[in-house]
């Protein structure tokens, strides 16, 4: 395992960390963790190096807490830096924050956490939790020691992040970014942006969900395979972010122990600048491609879930994208005639767009799936 220096912090964190947003479930239900693999993979991957963990108040129904703490019992917590983030959008008072990191303190079995962020800030959260004296509220937690550093994960656009950046001595910041993303949210003006003030880069979304890396088009393939050195399309995504010399960590949302030992091989080669101008050049050719085949901008994160129509909003997303990409309405269709939540339960009431960190037009998206698949 590899190590850098997290932005102005002396902290050397793994350049792989374990994101908790995916564990493996059971069932299909995103809050039915199976503990037992969540809790090997997490042990595992600890084992062979991985340091830096990653979770956050509402993954999983608050599932994903809970099973890390049990993971980090007999003596794996000493081994980490343990990485949670505030419920913005959920704070009405001062006292919140507060009471939500005590919460979270009982569900990670914990009384510190070594990097806390405030969670999703876009322009309507940060004013939120401004409005509420987010500033105190770190002040005081890191003096008492219940943080040892602050940090944010974001999701809006560029003015947005500088001026979060610009406003109180963050040790880190937590942005989407990959080869795809260069230009949306934060991206990589933001990127360079925050490390020049000294803060910790922490990537997430490093395959937009795993849409980068399933399915793959066949041109893409190709593309890949011409390579003079092969390299799967999950250590293309990895090692494009380790190339860049400001990024300390990449997450991974791991699902399978496969993944684990895949990644944890991935980063034993994942040094700053080591890609080949041809190779950066390969990568834009990639790029271009995905982008002339994307249908509508979906991660999978889940945060417009649940839909109170009950439409399953990225699995139908997963459908069009994937007819698209594939050039296989029929097929898809097929697939998709099976899935509960289909988009014509949608009832238009747009919560989900409230709540979606792409900006995506959700409910007009919606009604192309049902267009191509029909009701």
């Amino acid at each position: 395992m590899l190590y850098r220096r997290l932005g102005k912090t002396d902290e050397k964190v793994s350049i792989l960390g374990f994101g908790t947003m995916r564990l493996p479930t059971i069932g299909g239900n995103d809050t039915r963790v199976d503990e037992e693999k969540a809790v090997q993979m997490i042990r595992y991957a600890i084992d062979s190096g991985v340091n830096y963990i990653d979770t956050a108040y509402p993954y999983h129904g608050g599932m994903s807490e809970s099973v890390l703490g049990k993971a980090l019992k007999d003596g794996y917590r000493e081994k980490v830096y343990l990485a949670t983030k505030l419920p913005s959008w959920l704070v009405t008072s001062r006292e919140d924050m507060d009471r939500y990191l005590n919460e979270q303190f009982e569900r990670l079995k914990t009384d510190y956490i070594d990097f806390y962020l405030i969670h999703a800030l876009n322009r309507d959260f940060w004013d939120l939790v401004k409005k509420h004296d987010v500033f105190d509220f770190l002040d005081s937690a890191l003096k008492d020691g219940r943080i040892k550093y602050t940090g944010f994960s974001f999701h809006d656009n560029f003015n947005t992040f500088k001026e979060i950046v610009d406003s109180y001595p963050w040790d880190l910041c937590q942005i989407q970014y990959n080869f795809m993303d260069e230009n949306f949210q934060a991206g990589k003006e933001g990127l360079l942006y925050a490390a020049s003030k000294g803060l910790g880069i922490v990537i997430m979304e490093p395959m937009r969900g795993g849409y980068l890396v399933s399915k793959v088009p066949p041109e893409v393939q190709e593309i890949w395979d011409s390579a003079g050195t092969q390299r799967s399309p999950v250590e293309w995504s990895l090692r494009y972010l380790w190339d860049y010399p400001e990024i300390s960590v990449v997450l991974s949302g791991m699902s399978d122990i496969k993944h684990v030992e895949d990644n944890v091989k991935f980063a034993a080669e994942g040094f700053p600048d080591s890609l080949t101008e041809k190779e950066r050049e390969l990568i834009s050719r990639v790029k271009e491609i995905y982008r002339s085949k994307t249908r509508v901008n979906c991660t999978g994160c889940q945060y417009c879930m649940p839909c109170p129509s009950g439409v399953n909003i990225p699995e139908n997303f997963k459908y069009l994208n994937n007819a698209e990409m594939f050039d296989n309405a029929e097929g898809e269709k097929a697939l998709y005639s099976g899935l509960e939540g289909q988009a014509s339960n949608c009832t238009e009431c747009g919560q989900c767009e409230d709540k979606c960190p792409q900006k995506t037009p959700i409910r007009e998206m919606l009604k192309e799936v049902i267009k191509l698949f029909g009701k």
